[in-house]
Formats: structure tokens, C-alpha cells, sequence
């Protein structure tokens, strides 16, 4: 393990890694490269490090001050900067979405799609309870573009192509607001 994978592992254990434990998850350092990039595997819950996302980038870049960028990823995906154009990162996207965003917000009747990627930004659909929802934007903002960018590096930003206002059962209605 190298000096700078050490000293992010202390700088885990120290800060976050309860918390990701505590959610059923785990954490490690995948990889630290010269550049300063840090990749680190996440395991379990797919909700145990996802809300901690930014949190877990702060601790790092704030106790290893050498630290450029902190990517989150599941194992065995592929490294960022991975060919396929648009198509390969609308896939990508897709597969990410499927694995970790569609179950957790199943519970609130909720679906996310690809619409389709160009120059870096993702389109998606919400469907289901999601469409209409009141808290929408928070979730594609706090919760599925965090998770994109931190698993995919060619992701610029998300487009929401939802048409809101035909949504007939809302998770979270206007009204509740």
C-alpha cells in the first residue's frame, strides 16, 4: 500500500467509516494514483455511503491535503476515462441507476431512466412516484448526480427530461410541500 493509500485509509477510519459501517457498507482505497486521484470501493448497502458522499470527499481533502479528487465506486468497475462515446456513457449510466438508484427509490414507487447522453450530460426520466414529486429536484441533485459524477468521470451534469406535470401519483405532492 502506498504512503498516500495510508494515510486516506487513517483518514477513513477516522472520520466516515463508522458512519458507512453503521449504514451496512463498507469502505477502501482502491486506488491512489500519483495524480492525486483516489478511487475508493464501496461495498454493501447501496444507501450506506451515497448520502455521505460529499462528507467523505471533504474528510479526505481536508486530512491528506495532496488529495485532487476522491471517486466512489462499486467493485469492479471499469476506470474512469473508459472508451464508448455517448452510447458507452449512457450505458454505463444506465447500469449504475439499475444497481443503486431504482432500488432505493422504489420505496417510494419511484423509477429513473436513461434518456440518452451528449458532450457529458446524462437526460433522465423519472417515472412512477417520482414524476411530479415535490422533491424531485432534491434527489436528482443531492442524491443521483453525486452518485454519476463520483462513479463516472466523463459526467458533466444531469438533464431532467420529466414532464411533471402529468405525473398522476406523486410521491411527494405539491401540496405536502
Amino acid at each position: 500500500m502506498s504512503d498516500l493509500a495510508a494515510r486516506v485509509t487513517a483518514a477513513l477510519e477516522r472520520s466516515v467509516l463508522p458512519s458507512v459501517i453503521a449504514r451496512g457498507g463498507a469502505i477502501r482505497v482502491a486506488a491512489a494514483g500519483a495524480d492525486g486521484v483516489v478511487t475508493l470501493e464501496v461495498t454493501g448497502s447501496p444507501g450506506a455511503a451515497l448520502p455521505l458522499a460529499s462528507r467523505i470527499e471533504a474528510a479526505v481533502r481536508a486530512a491528506v491535503p495532496e488529495v485532487t479528487a476522491v471517486r466512489l465506486a462499486a467493485p469492479g468497475t471499469s476506470p474512469p476515462g473508459s472508451p464508448g462515446g455517448a452510447a458507452g456513457l449512457a450505458e454505463a449510466a444506465r447500469q449504475v441507476l439499475d444497481a443503486e438508484v431504482n432500488p432505493a427509490i422504489a420505496a417510494h414507487r419511484g423509477h429513473v431512466t436513461v434518456d440518452g447522453a451528449e458532450d457529458g450530460w446524462i437526460r433522465i426520466r423519472l417515472d412512477g412516484g417520482c414524476q411530479g414529486c415535490s422533491l424531485a429536484e432534491v434527489t436528482i441533485r443531492q442524491g443521483i448526480e453525486p452518485l454519476l459524477r463520483a462513479r463516472l468521470s466523463a459526467v458533466t451534469g444531469l438533464v431532467d427530461v420529466t414532464d411533471h406535470e402529468a405525473g398522476t401519483d406523486p410521491f411527494f405532492s405539491p401540496e405536502k410541500r
